[in-house]
């Protein structure tokens, strides 16, 4: 029977069999960018007067006593239908930022998830957060999209890569100055994304195949994440006892989505997430 993430990586496959963009050019205006250029999204330029220089996503998450938050953009979801069609990403963004935010997750997937390159420009522009393209990378010319957009990070899956892919888009993203957070979901991925060099790693406890989220999934790999590597915990993060029970597991940070999306008060939401636990209301 074909999964979730079946259905959505076999798009993603087919639109990048599709794709006849030349990589030579993708990669000049990927350097272009580099060098200081405004993002561009798909079809049309966003000027912004300001400078786009790579900001440090992976640095950004330490220092702390406890687990800093990845604060997701995030218009719909295949699994809950949409949460919030017409939210502002800038506003949004602005209010993680003010809650205390150490990064933002922008949803780029179109098709699946109802986001865009424009909410990530959007998003990216309206503060000094670092920003991850939330997305399935599946071919060379999504990471050089990533960089050409502005994004500071990119997501790579690897129930949806193999092997070689992996160890590939791990050595361009470096080349084009992208952290590569690098997403497991059982102890055989977990062993993958090590032996593949992965130094940025995400649980997410949310199964891609089923949608189903097991809430103790990063706890029981958090043993097998190696000193040194920057570990996230992804998905079923709802309070504030969740974050300090993580952070005692050994994560760096955790990312969280639907809870701060569905928020009527976002600013709020992520403070609440950072407050001691004898804080937090029951």
């Amino acid at each position: 029977m074909s999964s979730y993430l079946d259905g959505i990586l076999s798009w993603h496959r087919a639109r990048a069999a599709e794709d006849r963009r030349d990589l030579e050019t993708l990669a000049r205006l990927a350097d272009a960018q580099l060098d200081g250029a405004p993002p561009t999204g798909t079809a049309t330029a966003v000027t912004t007067g300001t400078t786009f220089s790579p900001r440090p996503f992976t640095a950004s998450l330490l220092g702390s006593d406890a687990p800093a938050i990845i604060a997701e953009v995030k218009r719909r979801s295949p699994s809950k239908g949409d949460l919030d069609p017409d939210l502002d990403p800038a506003v949004m963004a602005v209010e993680y930022a003010e809650g205390g935010a150490a990064c933002l997750s922008v949803l780029t997937d179109a098709r699946h998830f109802a986001g865009s390159p424009a909410d990530l420009i959007a998003a990216r522009g309206a503060t000094t957060l670092p920003v991850l393209r939330k997305d399935f990378t599946v071919c060379a010319a999504d990471l050089y999209d990533a960089r050409i957009m502005g994004a500071d990070a990119v997501l790579l899956i690897v129930a949806a890569l193999s092997d070689p892919e992996l160890v590939s888009f791990l050595a361009l993203a470096e080349d084009l100055r992208l952290d590569a957070l690098v997403e497991v979901h059982d102890l055989t991925e977990v062993e993958r994304a090590l032996s593949a060099g992965a130094g940025f790693v995400g649980v997410n406890q949310r199964d891609l195949r089923s949608f189903e989220v097991d809430t103790e999934r990063a706890e029981r790999l958090a043993g097998a994440l190696l000193p040194g590597i920057v570990k996230v915990a992804e998905s079923g993060i709802r309070s504030r006892h969740d974050v300090a029970r993580l952070g005692e597991a050994g994560y760096d940070a955790v990312l969280v989505g639907e809870l701060l999306v569905r928020s009527a008060d976002r600013v709020g939401a992520v403070r609440a997430l950072h407050a001691p636990v004898g804080e937090v209301r029951a």
